[in-house]
């Protein structure tokens, strides 16, 4: 008896000092293993479009070569036409955010005024210094949470060819990929994993899919109006910043308009008030006609979750973490839903039907019959 209790304390002793190491290791690789979640994220965002290739005599190799040249033309192509606009007007905004604070709180200082509330009291609950401070520090966390894993601006370039790298192989030999790794797990999960790739990755991909062509509508739309509300020195500067500040759920449309709302401020008279109506509006119009059409039929995930998974993220990784997370949450998902709640659902299903009736039951069919 004390040999077997001396064995068993050996072995939970390796198995704990394993999971250590194993820990440590992966603490290690964080970096690589971000990397490697991008990578996972940029293939089942692109496979749809690899798939459609093949299907038109295409080579998977060259449908993978094919379609990358093609985005990359694409990305250089939007970037030699609105890049130095957008670089410029952001430049001309940054340099342009004190005075329009101070026109913000000298508007606040009017309206304290107007209510009897005396200066000090509303300096202290409405210090734009103090809240432009915290909105820099809080912004610069993020990024450099962001920055730290790539580890510099070379790291992140490095980091984005590799992720651009790996997402490409895994494309181009998906089906020997994914065999390769179903057969390291025992029968019969090795054929239920391999089963739950292409659901994984559809549901993965449908959400980036979603989440960047909502977020291109939606600053091509906040563009215009800008432009139409006479904001139009910095119209395309802000309609990018909403753009690329949406692809952030719940958050990020909130994050991108608040440096439209600070320009309207500062035009003065009815801008503001029309600009306010403008995003009011979009956002309306993303969360119940784009989002559920685009992106929340493909996720089927609760929006709490979802929530979670943004929060998460963005205190690990940073902005890279709120964009990640999300769709590895949804594919995440999948897996739970088709290996344990399905499965579950049956097994109850069966139980109840082998069950025999129970005493209330046969009370009642007696009763009717009667």
């Amino acid at each position: 008896m004390s040999e077997r209790r001396i064995a068993i304390s050996i072995q939970n002793i390796l198995l704990i000092t394993a999971t250590v190491l194993l820990l440590l290791l992966l603490w290690q690789l964080s970096s690589l293993l971000v990397i490697l979640m991008i990578a996972v994220v940029l293939a089942a965002t692109l496979a749809p479009i690899i798939n459609s290739a093949q299907q038109l005599g295409i080579p998977r190799w060259l449908a993978v070569l094919l379609v990358y040249l093609g985005l990359l033309t694409i990305l250089v192509g939007v970037g030699v036409l609105i890049g130095p606009t957008v670089a410029q007007q952001i430049q001309r905004l940054f340099r342009r955010l004190p005075d329009y604070l101070e026109v913000l709180e000298s508007l606040i200082d009017r309206l304290a005024v107007r209510l009897g509330i005396s200066e000090p009291v509303i300096s202290q609950i409405f210090d734009t210094q103090t809240l432009t401070n915290w909105a820099i520090r809080s912004s610069q966390q993020l990024v450099v949470r962001s920055y730290g894993v790539t580890r510099g601006f070379l790291g992140g370039v490095l980091s984005v060819i590799l992720s651009l790298f790996l997402s490409g192989y895994m494309l181009s030999g998906a089906e020997r990929l994914i065999k390769g790794i179903v057969s390291l797990f025992p029968k019969p999960w090795d054929d239920r994993l391999a089963a739950q790739v292409k659901p994984v990755s559809r549901r993965m991909g449908n959400y980036i899919q979603g989440r960047v062509l909502v977020s291109g509508i939606l600053g091509i739309a906040i563009t215009i109006g800008l432009k139409v509300l006479g904001i139009t020195e910095f119209a395309l500067g802000l309609g990018v910043i909403a753009g690329g500040t949406n692809l952030i759920p719940f958050f990020g449309p909130v994050l991108g308009a608040i440096p439209a709302l600070i320009v309207a401020i500062a035009q003065g008279g009815w801008t503001f008030l029309w600009v306010f109506l403008l995003f009011a509006i979009i956002q309306n119009v993303e969360t119940y006609l784009l989002d559920p059409l685009l992106v929340g039929s493909s996720v089927r995930v609760h929006p709490l979750y979802q929530l979670l998974a943004v929060v998460g993220g963005a205190q690990v990784l940073g902005i890279i973490g709120a964009l990640i997370v999300p769709p590895w949450i949804a594919g995440a998902s999948v897996l739970l839903e088709n290996l344990y709640l399905q499965p579950k659902r049956q097994a109850e299903q069966q139980a109840a039907a082998l069950s025999p009736p129970s005493r209330e039951e046969t009370q009642s069919t007696l009763s009717m019959k009667g």
